[in-house]
């Protein structure tokens, strides 16, 4: 998919067209969120700290001076203004954003934003409206709101830590950082209920997010299996908590992952590989049996699946109708027609940058999908037009840029 747009449109088509955002968020949590938003027409306007911006733009491969890959793939379809919102000024520059806002996001710890003056008390009294949405390690409140949270801390404490990699192996983490993802998700549904609700009545609200609980929430089998039966889960490679066969089985060149976790994919998978004789095999029998044998169960299997390469399995398998998969690198991620076809990799041209790649939209709606319209911006690129839309003459904007308190 190629799109091409360097230029910003202020009011996108989309479903969330015509609402504002102001966005105080920086790294990955908050900006994902926000980038869900933006992604569905929201107009997101990203504030950043003059002069150094989101630490996410120095984060990885750069782009250009101030635009990391990283910052590119979280801050696209968003405006920059850079303001300074310890000084006077940049706080009441934010106050008259907020008063036509539809939605505040920030992931400073707890307690920053109202030490600022700016946060959801003082911004309620001058918009009732207003959905006021934070994202912290830990949440807003309890014993440990004041703690600093990553995701890497957030993972060993939820108990992801606990169930990922293979047993006996040491502590590892899921491979991207899944409670910050989680916690911008969660707290975008939090946002667009909270925003219904204000529709309806006409009052706004907070919304509080943290990534500890974003990743308690994935933990859905293991959690529940400790409440069943009281037993810890351990890790287990990529095999399922409580299905079998259902994980990464070698073949002659590599790997396939088998989904054959019920009992009619189970006996569809012994026909597709030519051992219809397991579905009466007494060790085999019920689901419960194959996952209390799934040790013995994986090598027989492997045995098999070694005679021939995964482009071979995964003929035999589509045909029969059975679940499987093989595992990706990136470059074969997106060069898979199915991945192309649904448009996640998407392609813009900008005037400065040239061609640029990003991930796509994840969900699509009919009649008022989402859209990659621009890139993540350059610091302060939209300091000075945002001043003028809220307001402000061009000889007050300047006055802010000479006095420092804007940057452009």
């Amino acid at each position: 998919m190629t799109q091409n747009d360097s230029n910003h449109d202020s009011h996108p088509a989309g479903p969330l067209a015509g609402i504002k955002v102001l966005d105080l968020t920086q790294i990955m949590a908050g900006p994902m969120c926000t980038m869900l938003l933006a992604d569905m027409g929201a107009d997101v306007i990203k504030i950043e700290r003059p002069g150094t911006g989101d630490d996410t733009r120095r984060m990885g491969s750069r782009l250009t001076g101030d635009i990391s890959g990283g910052f590119l793939a979280l801050n696209r379809n968003k405006r920059s203004i850079a303001l300074d919102l310890r000084s006077d000024d940049g706080k009441a520059v934010f106050r008259r954003m907020a008063e036509t806002a539809d939605i505040v996001v920030e992931n400073f710890r707890p307690g920053v934003m109202d030490r600022l003056g700016l946060g959801y008390d003082a911004l309620a009294q001058i918009n009732p409206r207003l959905i006021y949405a934070s994202i912290s390690g830990f949440g807003g409140t309890g014993p440990y709101r004041n703690r600093g949270g990553f995701d890497l801390v957030a993972q060993g404490m939820s108990g992801l830590m606990s169930i990922t990699g293979f047993p006996g192996g040491p502590p590892a983490k899921v491979g991207v950082p899944i409670t910050d993802i989680g916690a911008g998700s969660f707290t975008a549904f939090g946002i667009l209920a909270a925003y219904i609700h204000a529709q309806k009545t006409g009052q706004g609200q907070q919304v509080d997010g943290s990534l500890l609980e974003a990743g308690i929430a994935f933990t859905v089998w293991e959690s529940s299996e400790y409440f069943a039966n009281g037993e810890i889960p351990g890790p287990l490679g990529s095999a399922h908590r409580v299905n079998a066969p259902y994980q990464a089985l070698r073949t002659s060149d590599g790997y396939i992952n088998i989904g054959a976790a019920s009992q009619p994919t189970w006996e569809q998978f012994c026909r597709a590989i030519g051992q219809e004789a397991l579905i009466g095999d007494p060790r085999y029998l019920e689901p419960n049996d194959r996952k209390a044998k799934e040790t013995e169960l994986a090598e027989l299997l492997e045995g098999i699946l070694a005679e021939h390469t995964t482009d071979y399995w995964m003929e035999q398998l589509a045909a029969a109708g059975v679940v499987a998969g093989p595992i990706y690198d990136m470059e074969q991620v997106y060069s898979d027609e199915q991945v192309l076809a649904r448009e996640m990799k998407v392609t813009l041209q900008d005037d400065e940058l040239g061609e640029l790649q990003n991930i796509g939209v994840p969900v699509k709606l009919s009649e008022t999908p989402g859209s990659i319209r621009s890139r993540g911006p350059a610091l302060g690129q939209h300091s000075r037009e945002i001043l003028l839309e809220h307001g402000y003459t061009e000889a007050e904007a300047t006055a802010l840029v000479a006095a420092g308190v804007v940057t452009e």
